[in-house]
């Protein structure tokens, strides 16, 4: 009844019995902005490449893809700092919180990784411009993995 009603809180004494009835509160939803790790983007060449990599079309063909090219010695990869699913926007129908060639500073949101129902706001530590975007919207990803290659200012 206490949960129906406008009423936060209700304490009834006497006799020296005391009755305290609180209303039940919504679960707090917490969002963690985590450190993010940023370093100097290497790639390393595997020895040997057993088959090319594919990607599905949209009419769900297999094509291969062309190999990455070796991005540039001074570019700054922003990493995921935990495992979960990676988000450009707040919600599907806003706007991302980056695109290429935005400039970013330390503190900007870049991107939310929801991990275990909690969507923690991703923040840049470096200041540049988004050069490449590594994964797509709604994607899981691993930790220390690439999100952002970013040419520093």
């Amino acid at each position: 009844m206490v949960n129906k009603s406008n009423i936060g809180e209700v304490t009834i004494e006497e006799k020296g019995f005391r009755l305290t009835i609180k209303q039940k509160e919504e679960p707090v939803q917490q969002v963690v902005a985590a450190p993010v790790q940023a370093q100097a983007y290497t790639a390393a060449v595997p020895a040997t490449v057993s088959a090319a990599p594919t990607s599905t079309s949209p009419s769900g063909s297999t094509k291969p893809t062309e190999p990455a090219a070796a991005p540039a010695e001074n570019l700054i990869t922003i990493k995921s700092p935990m495992i979960g699913t990676f988000y450009r926007s707040s919600a599907p129908a806003k706007p991302s919180f980056v695109n290429i060639g935005d400039e970013i500073e330390p503190g900007k949101v870049v991107c939310i990784i929801e991990a275990m129902k909690l969507f923690n706001e991703i923040e840049s530590e470096v200041k540049g411009k988004i050069v490449k975007i590594l994964v797509d919207d709604a994607s899981p990803v691993e930790y220390d993995q690439p999100l952002f290659l970013v040419e520093p200012a």
